[in-house]
């Protein structure tokens, strides 16, 4: 891990636990979809800075050593951020649970009412991030990671097409609806460039030949 992305995450994380631990971490402004990720052409930059790697080992990885979902402010916690940012005339209650809204699924097209057929996706997958670099990371900046609500790292996605996804790169898997995969690239490569985690040969080619057509 770089000295400068070490010293990114750590602010990230130090600004986040002294504001949980203050009570002054408040929601993010509802923007009804994914931050935007970087331009195709800046994506292809970003890929070709990122280094080429083979996957590290698995060993020790365990999704608790990436906490969540933390609090975001009062009783909602990053899933009930997204699903509220994500969705449509969104209504949660007491709780912050969603009880009732729209949500469209960017990966597979399709349109849910019911919260529970959702599924809070991490763009780059917690055990891809492990094995990509991040299990050198300290359990708070794997947190700040698995919370991440700046860069386009969280979407609400339909639940078993997330499921099939897993903690595949997109050279195993890319979302069935072909008219999100350039955008679903250029998140990948965003959040892999913000994070300097690596990539694997087939996973470079794989993004090179989407970013190339978009």
């Amino acid at each position: 891990m770089s000295g400068v992305y070490a010293r990114r995450i750590g602010v990230v994380a130090a600004t986040a636990a002294l504001a949980a631990t203050t009570g002054l971490l408040g929601a993010p402004t509802a923007q009804a979809a994914m931050p935007t990720p970087v331009a195709a052409s800046t994506a292809r930059s970003y890929l070709s800075q990122l280094t080429v790697a083979a996957e590290g080992s698995m060993t020790g990885y365990s999704r608790t050593k990436f906490p969540h979902w933390i609090t975001q402010s009062g009783t909602c916690n990053t899933r009930e951020v997204v699903l509220e940012r994500d969705g449509k005339n969104v209504e949660q209650n007491s709780s912050c649970a969603a009880v009732s809204g729209t949500w469209y699924s960017e990966y597979d097209g399709a349109t849910w009412t019911a919260a529970s057929d959702l599924d809070i996706d991490h763009m780059v997958p917690l055990a891809e991030a492990w094995r990509s670099g991040a299990s050198s990371w300290t359990n708070a900046q794997r947190q700040a990671y698995a919370n991440d609500l700046t860069r386009p790292q969280l979407i609400a996605v339909t639940d078993n097409v997330n499921q099939a996804k897993g903690d595949k790169d997109p050279a195993k898997w890319m979302p069935p609806r072909t008219a999100y995969q350039c955008t679903y690239a250029r998140a990948w490569v965003h959040v892999k460039h913000y994070y300097d985690l690596s990539v694997d040969s087939a996973e470079k080619s794989a993004l090179q030949s989407i970013l190339n057509n978009c």
